[in-house]
């Protein structure tokens, strides 16, 4: 009798294991198929930012102007180095505070924090926001232009820029380009959720520390693992 316990026993073992197995693999691809769904239904959402930021500047409510000539090259240089830092810091208190107040996250940025995991991020999850969640985080790309002069071309430019660099920093592949905050340091955000909030550099993160290199978290958990084993 207890033969054939085991006997039916290791016979379900496998089985078991199967069974787990497959649900892993629905479970990731009813996420990889959201991540897409989300995106087809916020694009069109997303277009809205540029669209409506066009009509506003042509009605000259803003310091956007059409030609370089118009300043020249070195206040060009000048605008574009203050309208980034400006960017940069809105950008990244926004992603901030999405975290650190409950009713943001819960109600907007918890979408794309389903995808915190290797398997599950990906560059279609970079676009996986909910669709307020995502036009929030670019409206200071906008709202800058107000109070900072701005070569509109290069302002639209930049909005298409950011669409391919939020794809990019979901790909998981680090390749360290300091001081750009890469796929590498993205991940950890996904990871411990109160790091790395910046946008295209982590100057922000340095500033008001919360900036985790992705070197240091792996020399933090090799030290985890060692004491671990002692």
């Amino acid at each position: 009798m207890a033969a054939t316990e085991v006997q039916v026993r290791d016979k379900a073992s496998p089985l078991k294991a199967k069974s787990s197995s497959d649900d892993k693999l629905m479970r990731l691809f009813i996420l990889v198929i959201g991540a897409y769904l989300v995106v087809a239904l916020a694009m069109p959402l997303y277009a809205m930012l540029p669209a409506a930021t066009e009509q506003i500047v042509e009605a000259g409510w803003t310091l956007s102007y059409a030609r370089i000539d118009d300043v020249g090259v070195f206040r060009y240089i000048l605008y574009f180095a203050l309208y980034m830092t400006s960017v940069e810091f809105c950008v990244y208190w926004q992603h901030r505070n999405l975290h650190d107040f409950r009713t943001g996250y819960k109600y907007l940025h918890k979408y794309h924090h389903i995808y915190n995991k290797d398997n599950t991020l990906s560059p279609f999850a970079g676009l996986a926001f909910h669709p307020l969640d995502g036009i929030l985080q670019a409206v200071p790309y906008t709202w800058t232009l107000f109070y900072i002069p701005q070569h509109f071309m290069t302002h639209e430019l930049l909005l298409f820029l950011t669409a391919i660099w939020t794809t990019s920093i979901h790909d998981c592949i680090h390749v360290r380009m300091d001081p750009i905050m890469g796929a590498g340091y993205h991940k950890l955000h996904h990871l411990k959720y109160t790091v790395n909030h910046g946008h295209y550099f982590w100057y922000m993160d340095h500033i008001f520390g919360t900036l985790l290199f992705p070197e240091d978290y792996e020399e933090q958990k090799r030290i985890r693992l060692e004491g671990k084993r002692q």
